[in-house]
């Protein structure tokens, strides 16, 4: 069979594959249909040479084998003097929770900065910093940060 793709002929000759019937009989518009397979599949898988995140890899190929697990000693034991040196979770929590609305602050201080540069107000009036009055949704910080996809 003749082809030409981008100007480039070359002759193409499809594998012929030798097939055997199966016992499987189907209709297809009123008509009689016998289903056919090949007696041996003959497609092979590639194997290319591949880099994902800077780690080599290889497809098609059989992966190396993996060295036997070496025995860890067991970790030493915690004492109750390091367990009292531990911040609770209560205390991690509302650490965490301050971090955050600092992290809010700043960026609304650095937003109300950049608004009244671009408006002309003086620079001493985007020092001026109050908390908004009245209720937020408690959901307001889930939507308000940007998006953890950005950091990837």
């Amino acid at each position: 069979m003749k082809l030409k793709y981008r100007g480039i002929t070359y002759d193409y000759i499809p594998p012929q594959l030798e097939m055997t019937s199966t016992a499987e009989v189907g209709q297809y518009r009123g008509l009689e249909w016998r289903f056919r397979k090949p007696k041996q599949v003959t497609a092979s898988q590639p194997t290319l040479d591949l880099m994902y995140r800077g780690v080599a890899y290889q497809t098609g190929a059989q992966p190396a084998p993996v060295a036997d697990a070496v025995p860890v000693a067991a970790a030493p034991a915690v004492t109750a003097k390091q367990a009292e040196d531990r911040p609770s979770a209560e205390t991690l929590a509302r650490a965490l929770m301050v971090s955050h609305h600092q992290w809010i602050k700043s960026r609304q201080q650095s937003l109300l900065s950049r608004t009244a540069t671009e408006v002309g107000l003086s620079s001493t009036a985007a020092h001026y910093w109050n908390h908004i009055q009245g209720k937020i949704h408690p959901s307001f910080r889930i939507a308000y940060d940007r998006s953890h996809v950005a950091l990837s």
